[in-house]
């Protein structure tokens, strides 16, 4: 007699078979999505080998592409140190965006860089004879001096402003032209003399007093008084807000206010400000910009927001003097002034006067 199966004993056979079906397509559906790798539809991944950066300086290195995230970052990164003209497609840095005909500026600078000690004992003698020694000797021959106000007239008041118009260093040539700038920079001297003449030789002078009336004078056709200071530091805007009247400004800010990109003589009287406005002017790399400077020194004290002992002040002013000869400006006239008291930080020593008109020419300057 035949032998009964066990009831649903077939359906648990064909069940398993079913699943162990289902599983193989499975594995075999899943080693084929591998295998299409991301250009697959079933992927929301961005293309795959066929795709690339828009800029060609942004194209990855050859290698496989593991890791290609990573490598986007790089991407970006070295597409900024493209230089300018390297002709890269990707966005130019701001600086390389200044107008037309402005000055490259380079970043600022903290501190300048102090001259070795002119000997082991770093004393007050060491230094001051030094730098009496240098700004007493001239650097560079001039052979065409403009030195009227010292021939024609033996007033005190006037003193003796010099620029050099040998032709080779090109302000003779802007005279001519009547293409020439000067800044003048005073705090309240009636002495006007240099600034007239130049403007009667066709230079368009500005003149920096905050003593003046107006903000802005037109004196006669080439002269102008501006109501500004020259300082080495802008104001803090809530200081500028609170003194209106009181504008003080960096030479670097009135340049970009007035769009003016040289000036061929920079003149200063600053009544003791001068070192400071120097060292600003080092900085920022102002100096590029001006063809001669002439300068009225005091020395009498150190001078505003100089401090330390009286050897590495002079170290200092030394050390400025310096900075100017390392970017091509040359002492080509030097006036010790005998009508000041003689004194050297605040002593009477070294034979020295208070005051100094010192006079440079850039010799780079075109």
């Amino acid at each position: 007699m035949a032998r009964e199966r066990p009831p649903g004993r077939g359906c648990g056979a064909l069940r398993r078979c079913l699943l162990g079906a289902a599983l193989l397509l499975g594995l075999r559906l899943f080693a084929e999505l591998r295998r299409a790798g991301p250009g697959s539809p079933a992927h929301s991944a961005p293309p795959g080998p066929a795709w690339r950066p828009p800029g060609p300086h942004l194209l990855p290195a050859p290698g496989p592409q593991r890791g290609a995230s990573r490598r986007q970052v790089i991407y970006v990164r070295s597409g900024r140190r493209v230089p300018p003209g390297g002709g890269g497609s990707g966005t130019p840095e701001p600086s390389c965006c200044a107008p037309r005909g402005s000055p490259r500026r380079k970043g600022p600078r903290w501190h300048i860089d102090l001259q070795p000690w002119a000997g082991p004992a770093q004393s007050l003698d060491e230094e001051a004879w030094r730098f009496l020694r240098y700004i007493s000797t001239t650097q560079i021959a001039c052979n065409h001096m403009n030195t009227d106000s010292l021939a024609t007239d033996s007033s005190p008041t006037h003193k003796p402003w010099s620029v050099c118009l040998d032709d080779r260093f090109n302000l003779a040539h802007q005279i001519r032209n009547k293409q020439c700038r000067l800044y003048s920079l005073g705090l309240g001297s009636d002495d006007t003399h240099f600034e007239l003449s130049m403007a009667n030789n066709g230079c368009e002078v500005h003149r920096f007093d905050p003593s003046v009336k107006s903000a802005h004078i037109l004196e006669s056709q080439h002269l102008w008084y501006h109501r500004l200071s020259i300082d080495w530091r802008d104001p803090h805007p809530a200081v500028a807000a609170q003194k209106p009247y009181s504008n003080t400004r960096k030479l670097g800010s009135i340049l970009n206010e007035f769009g003016h990109h040289k000036i061929d003589v920079l003149k200063a009287d600053l009544e003791s400000a001068e070192w400071k406005v120097l060292e600003n002017l080092i900085l920022e790399d102002v100096l590029e910009q001006i063809g001669q400077l002439i300068f009225e020194i005091h020395l009498h004290w150190p001078g505003f927001e100089v401090s330390g002992s009286d050897s590495s002040v002079v170290r200092f002013w030394y050390s400025l003097l310096k900075e100017l000869e390392q970017k091509d400006f040359r002492l080509f006239y030097s006036y010790k002034d005998l009508s000041k008291p003689q004194l050297f930080l605040k002593k009477d020593i070294f034979n020295a006067s208070s005051c100094y008109t010192l006079s440079w020419v850039n010799t780079r300057w075109k």
